[in-house]
């Protein structure tokens, strides 16, 4: 399994997403590519601290720790997942802001390692290992990147 830990795996990811332009259109799904450059920098943030979506305590109860782990176990994640509120994007993104920013946290991500983790549990999943974020955002962000062909 790649690690986006690995200076050479974030570099890869950072290749795919410059193959990207504003006219990339998508395989699958309702989001432009500015809106899924927006969506893929949300669970980066969540894993930062810096975003704390609202969740529903009994949704999370019910379901957090069995989707967790089918998202870990599985080789890919399914197409048209349902996602979180704070990373549905429906408004216009400027493209090469939304790129930059989504390179910033990738290469953020991979810089601090470990230590850049939040220390608060996953507002959905719950108790995240340090291998449990690097697993999830590596298949999100191949995820949406074959959702648009890179």
């Amino acid at each position: 399994m790649k690690s986006l830990y690995s200076k050479e795996t974030a570099q890869e990811v950072v290749s795919r997403i410059n193959k990207l332009n504003r006219q990339t259109p998508a395989q699958w799904g309702k989001m432009n590519v500015g809106q899924m450059l927006t969506h893929c920098q949300k669970p980066l943030e969540i894993a930062a601290g810096t975003l704390v979506p609202k969740t529903n305590k009994l949704i999370k109860f019910l379901f957090g720790k069995t989707a967790k782990k089918q998202l870990i176990t599985q080789p890919e994640f399914k197409k048209n997942l349902p996602t979180f509120a704070e990373a549905k994007i429906t408004d216009e993104r400027v493209f090469e802001t939304e790129k930059n920013k989504l390179i910033a946290l990738i290469e953020n991500f991979q810089a601090k390692g470990e230590a850049g983790l939040t220390k608060d549990e996953h507002p959905f999943f719950g108790k995240m290992s340090a291998s449990d974020w690097d697993t999830l955002h590596v298949k999100h962000l191949d995820h949406h990147l074959r959702q648009f062909g890179v």
